[in-house]
C-alpha cells in the first residue's frame, strides 16, 4: 500500500474543493451528489472522507473558499476607486459571466440554496460575503468603509439578483437589456449620495 504524504493530502483536498466549487456552482448543492463531486476531482468515492466529515462539511468549505477567490480575484484586483467599482460591476453583469455558471459568482449560483442550508453552511457564507462586501466598502467610502457596508451589500444583492433572473429568462435579448439595466441601476447606486 503507497503512504502518501502530508503535501498530496492538501493537495487532494485542495483539488476536491476546487471541482466541487465549480459543480456545486453548475448544478446547485442538492444537483451534486458526493459521487459526482469526487469523479469531478479525478477520485473515488471512498476518499471523500478521508477529507471530509460530510457533503456539508464540504459544501461549507467549498462555498468558504469561493468567496475567497472571488474577493481576491475580482474585487482585490479591479482598479483603485469608482474606476474598479464599475469594473466590478460591468465585469459582474456580462453575458459572459452570466454564461459561465460553473465559473462565476457563489452568490447568484447558489443564494437560493444556501438559505435552506445548516448554520454552518450559511456561517462561512456570511463571513465570506463580509469580506467580499468589505472590499467593495473600501473601495466606495475609503476614509470610513465601515460606512459604505450596507451599501456595499445592497450592491451585491442587486448584482447577484439581476444575473439570476438573466440566466433564468429563454428571450436572450430580454436577458441583455436586463444586464445592461442592473448595469444603470448598480451605477446609479454608486452615485448615489455623491452628488451635492
Amino acid at each position: 500500500m503507497v503512504r502518501y504524504g502530508k503535501e498530496h493530502k492538501s493537495e487532494t483536498r485542495r483539488r476536491i474543493i476546487e471541482t466541487a466549487g465549480r459543480r456545486l456552482k453548475q448544478d446547485g448543492i442538492d444537483g451534486s451528489g458526493v459521487s459526482t463531486l469526487m469523479k469531478d476531482a479525478g477520485l473515488t468515492n471512498g476518499a471523500f472522507y478521508a477529507h471530509f466529515e460530510s457533503k456539508d462539511d464540504l459544501v461549507t468549505t467549498a462555498i468558504a473558499d469561493q468567496l475567497k477567490v472571488q474577493a481576491e480575484s475580482v474585487v482585490a484586483r479591479a482598479a483603485p476607486g469608482r474606476a474598479g467599482l464599475e469594473q466590478i460591476v460591468r465585469g459582474y453583469l456580462s453575458p459572459q459571466h452570466r454564461d459561465s455558471r460553473g465559473d462565476g459568482c457563489p452568490n447568484a449560483a447558489l443564494l437560493d440554496e444556501i438559505g435552506r442550508c445548516t448554520d454552518t453552511t450559511r456561517q462561512a457564507y456570511t463571513d465570506g460575503v463580509l469580506v467580499l462586501i468589505d472590499g467593495i466598502a473600501a473601495r466606495m467610502a475609503p476614509e470610513a468603509p465601515s460606512s459604505a457596508r450596507v451599501k456595499a451589500l445592497s450592491l451585491l444583492g442587486l448584482m447577484a439578483g439581476t444575473l439570476q433572473l438573466s440566466r433564468a429568462l429563454t428571450d436572450s435579448q430580454l436577458a441583455k437589456e436586463l444586464l445592461d439595466q442592473g448595469i444603470n441601476n448598480a451605477l446609479a447606486l454608486l452615485d448615489a449620495g455623491q452628488r451635492v
